[in-house]
């Protein structure tokens, strides 16, 4: 979103794109090895120069979300991509998102629904 577009938007709405640009950037950083692993909230929050608390709330009455919600769903989503247009096994793919792949097998269940190895069958 360009800067012209983000003066429009009130300053809620302002740290949710700002949120979730930061999330997407530093998800890439992480699937990249730009980054060793994944922040928690409250890092995310002093890296945009906000309160973990202004964060949360901010995001949740934004969007009727917590932020672990969409920073969960947007690893999934990476997760899904690379799950389906590479080759990786499901132990590499586990580690480049830093899980054991136990973890990962539960955590991408958890929210697909399927563990990754079926989601990998079903949608190929």
């Amino acid at each position: 979103m360009g800067k012209e577009s983000m003066e429009k938007l009130s300053r809620s709405e302002q740290i949710v794109q700002l949120f979730f640009n930061y999330l997407d950037q530093h998800i890439l950083d992480v699937i990249n090895g730009c980054q060793r692993e994944f922040f928690e909230i409250n890092q995310i929050a002093k890296n945009l120069a906000i309160s973990h608390q202004h964060l949360t709330d901010t995001v949740q009455k934004e969007t009727g979300n917590h932020p672990c919600y969409f920073y969960d769903l947007k690893i999934i989503d990476k997760a899904k991509e690379i799950i389906l247009n590479t080759d990786y096994s499901l132990a590499e793919i586990a580690n480049i998102f830093t899980y054991d792949p136990s973890n990962f097998s539960k955590f991408f269940k958890k929210f697909t629904g399927v563990p990754p190895g079926k989601y990998r069958k079903m949608h190929r």
